[in-house]
């Protein structure tokens, strides 16, 4: 008896060792991550603003009330949507296109890899400041355009409504090309060659190869780039904040922008915090969405 008491608490002990080593891990993640996420969803139900030193009052769904009839809102939820189909597409087939040329067994390809690759390591910080000189009513893409004798006094590349959003997706694309085309990289070299071989035998050969085998054997990895680009343009707010601001007249104005807006410029911390909860219903769909593909491939 004694014997199969000991033998239980030593298979006890033993099934406790992993949550002791993941104990520092999750203390982090609890105090940095998941009790702010619980502040936030309980001052989304409260009025707590300007005056920080009150304790925030319980209004219920006043705020929600409030969400809905919000124009700038919906301008927003309009706003990210459109930088969601302008650049999810181009990140989910532009890095495949450049991983198979770079995929090529030639001399200095290496070289092409790590330059297409430096956008990446290169701070969002630096690179938005880099392409808003670009942009200036001066920059060098204007000076391009009007040594071509393309136009007299440039475009208002930053500063026109219909041309903001677009700008800043150039940005984000080409930041992000050569992180999505890494992981395209790394699914290409999954590929056996012998299955190109048996493909330019019965006739495919060329870019049809790729339609007829690389496409079909990359359908996990096009997907897992659509989720995850998907996710960080849902979340795009470095470039907004440096390049435009959310201007001009809230035409690139994303829904991370305004939770800013309205928590650090504002002070209106609980209705930001009521933004921030949509967004987050808007990212889990999103993840949700990624682990059921990640299911279905697996079955």
């Amino acid at each position: 008896m004694q014997a199969s008491s000991q033998s239980k608490r030593s298979q006890l002990g033993r099934s406790l060792i992993p949550y002791l080593f993941l104990a520092p891990a999750l203390t982090v993640l609890g105090l940095t991550v998941f009790w702010p996420a619980i502040q936030a969803l309980y001052l989304s139900f409260t009025s707590y603003g300007f005056d920080v030193t009150q304790p925030p009052l319980w209004i219920g769904l006043e705020n929600f009330q409030e969400l809905l009839g919000d124009r700038t809102f919906w301008i927003t939820v309009k706003n990210t949507l459109l930088y969601l189909i302008g650049v999810v597409p181009l990140l989910a087939i532009l890095p495949l296109l450049l991983a198979i040329l770079v995929n090529q067994k030639l001399r200095g390809m290496r070289w092409f890899r790590v330059a297409y690759y430096t956008p990446v390591v290169i701070s969002m910080v630096v690179a938005g400041i880099a392409w808003r000189w670009l942009y200036a009513e001066n920059g060098f893409f204007n000076q391009i355009l009007i040594g071509l004798g393309l136009t007299e006094s440039g475009i208002p590349w930053l500063t026109s409504p219909a041309l903001a959003m677009p700008s800043v997706m150039v940005v984000t694309i080409w930041k992000g090309l050569g992180y999505y085309m890494v992981i395209y990289l790394a699914g290409l070299q999954t590929i056996p060659p012998d299955l190109y071989e048996a493909a330019a035998i019965e006739g495919s050969d060329g870019w049809r190869k790729h339609w007829d085998i690389t496409f079909p054997l990359m359908r996990p990895y096009i997907f897992l780039v659509t989720v995850i680009s998907a996710i960080a343009a849902t979340k795009v707010f470095e470039e907004i904040y440096i390049m435009t601001q959310g201007g001009p007249l809230n035409s690139s104005k994303t829904i991370v922008y305004y939770v800013y807006e309205l928590a650090f410029q504002e002070l209106e911390l609980s209705y930001a915090c009521t933004v921030g909860l949509a967004l987050f219903l808007v990212i889990l769909a999103l993840s949700i969405l990624r682990l059921l593909g990640d299911r279905s491939e697996v079955l």
